[in-house]
């Protein structure tokens, strides 16, 4: 018999689906528009069992894959769970073996030195397979368009078994998919890689770097002929994992960073920027190279954003602190100094999860997105980790400084958005976006389809789900020929 801990973390908002399963035409409201044809992936975590420990964190669950087939003015969806070694094991014992978020201590004896990934992060299709991602284990392979699970893969050993990204970024110029490692000499490690892999899948560069201390290495980004991460205070130590507290503590004391780093090289070249007091930021908008100079966009806070990694010092949760700002840092890499030159607010409607127009990537861009907070608005669900506050989707134009929202109403809240081109060679910007909006009263999710350079005038479309999805993590857009077998 399952029983879940009656924890926040699994019920009302963040209520577990634990449901595979295909519905081949969902409702429609409004018009799809007839030009769609691709594939929306998107991954939530969802435990197929209880925890062993009650407490854990959302980020541990095991992942569930949507995919939602757009053709013709119709959307399908299929949905499977992420069938990593973790899932299989778990699955035959039929109950939890693997212990808290990323503390191996924690673990059942009879899996120790098992991979212990959920796949749970972010999933994305190149070389023509589904890469189910999580960052602190390899890379898994599903199948693009039934969702089933080939398993991981040391991509012909030049990877070996190491963490995957989470965060890729695809140069649309050479059509690489940009990734980096961390951790990769061990729990808590100080050592990381950046490689790329090219269409066909191959390996075809690598570097290898350290951080100036282990952290939670999220996201990164692509600027020009240079690959850039941002270093934000989250720390950790074995004395933390022995005590079976979460992973990551928030240490005001470390600075903020900025690494930058030839794509072409070795690594060796790697030169760190850092901003004293720190700030944090998680989740990279865009980043471009403007001749020695580098203009890195992201949301920060002035502390931790996460509320379920606890300060160090033992301070309670500040969520005025822990409001994020689109802001641009510039660091100049013909300057003697190593300190970040500015850190300008870009953006007035806080928020996070940003996105671009991916064709865009690491270039100079115009359009941005993001899920954002407005605070004086009511919301009327019941109260959980995402409820209430992620209630609007805004519009960022750079160029004029504008910024257009659109507020979901006071019943739920909305899941990362993501680009989609009008067509391969539209101009930056001219698309759609698509984004989950969930109800928490009804509990139902529609999945909406938006004019992407005017979100306030709300969806143009909802396909309308017989059910509510869980809280997602990112997701990604697969155009139509890239489906084929």
């Amino acid at each position: 018999m399952v029983h879940f801990p009656q924890e926040p973390l699994y019920k009302d908002v963040l209520r577990l689906v634990r449901l595979e399963g295909d519905i081949a035409d969902l409702e429609i409201e409004g018009e799809v528009p007839p030009e769609l044809d691709g594939a929306f992936y998107r991954v939530h975590p969802d435990p197929q069992f209880p925890p062993k420990y009650g407490n854990d964190q959302f980020f541990n669950g095991d992942g569930m894959v949507s995919m939602f087939r757009i053709k013709d003015g119709r959307i399908a969806f299929r949905q499977r769970y992420a069938k990593t070694d973790k899932w299989k094991l778990e699955n035959e014992a039929g109950k939890s073996l693997f212990g808290q978020y990323r503390n191996p201590l924690t673990d059942d004896p009879s899996v120790k030195g098992k991979i212990r990934g959920t796949a749970n992060t972010n999933v994305l299709v190149h070389a023509g397979k589904l890469f189910a991602m999580k960052e602190d284990s390899p890379c898994l392979l599903m199948d693009k368009n039934g969702l089933d699970t080939e398993g991981y893969t040391d991509f012909g050993g030049v990877l070996g078994d190491k963490p995957f990204t989470a965060h890729p970024k695809i140069d649309h110029e050479t059509g690489n998919f940009c990734g980096f490692g961390y951790a990769i000499d061990g729990p808590l490690t100080e050592a990381c890689h950046y490689f790329e892999i090219d269409s066909a899948g191959k390996v075809v560069r690598k570097a290898e770097f350290s951080v100036p201390y282990y952290t939670m290495l999220h996201d990164f980004c692509i600027a020009g002929d240079y690959a850039v991460f941002n270093v934000s205070p989250y720390h950790s130590d074995w004395q933390t994992l022995e005590e079976h507290r979460p992973h990551f503590y928030y240490d005001r004391e470390l600075p903020f960073y900025l690494g930058v780093l030839r794509r072409d090289g070795d690594g060796s070249d790697i030169r760190w920027f850092k901003l004293e007091p720190s700030v944090c930021g998680c989740h990279v908008m865009n980043a471009y190279q403007d001749g020695t100079k580098i203009h890195f966009d992201l949301p920060i806070s002035k502390t931790g954003s996460l509320p379920f990694f606890p300060e160090k010092d033992g301070r309670p949760f500040n969520p005025e602190e822990a409001v994020t700002i689109l802001t641009r840092f510039t660091v100049d890499l013909a300057a003697n100094s190593d300190e970040i030159t500015s850190a300008e607010p870009i953006g007035r409607m806080p928020g996070e999860f940003p996105r671009i127009d991916d064709r865009f990537a690491g270039k100079k861009y115009r359009h941005g997105w993001m899920i954002t907070y407005d605070f004086d608005k009511p919301y009327n669900g019941p109260p959980g980790p995402f409820a209430g506050v992620i209630n609007s989707l805004t519009h960022y134009d750079h160029e004029t400084g504008e910024e257009k929202t659109w507020w979901c109403g006071p019943d739920g809240a909305i899941q990362e958005p993501c680009f989609i081109p009008r067509s391969a060679d539209a101009p930056e910007g001219d698309g759609y976006l698509i984004a989950l909006v969930d109800n928490h009263v009804t509990n139902y999710s529609d999945l909406c389809i938006f004019d992407a350079l005017d979100v306030a005038k709300g969806p143009i479309a909802r396909a309308k789900l017989p059910i509510r999805l869980r809280q997602g993590l990112h997701g990604n857009w697969a155009a139509g020929d890239k489906l084929a077998a």
